[in-house]
């Protein structure tokens, strides 16, 4: 997700869709968790643009998640390790560890972990331009912890939530950690105030199916199916 021009909300294959010009001017990652559909650009991003920046492209996630790709992926075995290249203290990428609650300013906006649930540590995130609220919940499950931070949030005006799977597959959705419509449903009954919803994290294969369901069980809500290229200004 392209906030402004500079800054992403993780990195997976949408990246691909930018220009270099476009990729040049990103200046913050903030990445929710590990997994490579939120991760596989971001080598490939940091490689492209190295030349074209005169300061560092800074990595923002948990210590937990930063540990995982520096341990995995930034390695030298899978890719080089950007955070000392040139030097140390010179380097093209730096990770910056945020806490679950933290939030960090950038300009006018600020943007703050939230919680989520999954496989692997993970995080949502808060974007506050001051005026408007958007939260995007990155891969979660059944999350208690998660509504009450959302239904403190004044100005919220989009939720962008998951659903990974249909209905058939619930057991897969509960066991890797993820959504189903149903489920979904019983999330959104714990909102105060209902926003804009967009469903994210739909299997190409399902999105009819899972659609339908969500349509079917939760379409008190409004849900609609989050496109490509969607803009959101607020």
């Amino acid at each position: 997700m392209l906030v402004d021009h500079d800054l992403l909300i993780d990195a997976g294959t949408g990246v691909a869709d930018l220009s270099l010009s476009e990729l040049a001017l990103i200046d913050h990652v903030f990445l929710t968790h590990s997994h490579l559909d939120h991760i596989a650009l971001l080598p490939l991003l940091i490689d492209s643009v190295s030349d074209l920046r005169d300061k560092p492209l800074t990595v923002y996630a948990t210590a937990a998640t930063l540990e995982i790709i520096g341990k995995h992926i930034f390695n030298w075995a899978i890719w080089p390790d950007f955070s000392v290249i040139p030097s140390r203290e010179n380097a093209i990428m730096r990770y910056q560890s945020i806490s679950l609650g933290q939030s960090v300013r950038l300009g006018e906006r600020t943007i703050t972990a939230l919680p989520a649930e999954h496989t692997v540590p993970a995080v949502g995130y808060q974007l506050d331009s001051g005026v408007g609220s958007l939260v995007f919940t990155g891969d979660t499950t059944a999350n208690d912890v998660f509504w009450p931070v959302v239904n403190g949030i004044a100005n919220l005006r989009y939720l962008l939530i998951e659903t990974a799977f249909p209905n058939r597959e619930q057991g897969l959705a509960e066991i890797s950690k993820h959504l189903c419509p149903k489920m979904l449903k019983n999330e959104l009954k714990k909102l105060s105030t209902v926003p804009e919803i967009y469903i994210s994290h739909l299997k190409p294969s399902q999105i009819e199916l899972t659609m339908a369901e969500i349509q079917a069980c939760a379409g008190e809500f409004k849900p609609r199916m989050l496109q490509s290229n969607q803009v959101f200004e607020f």
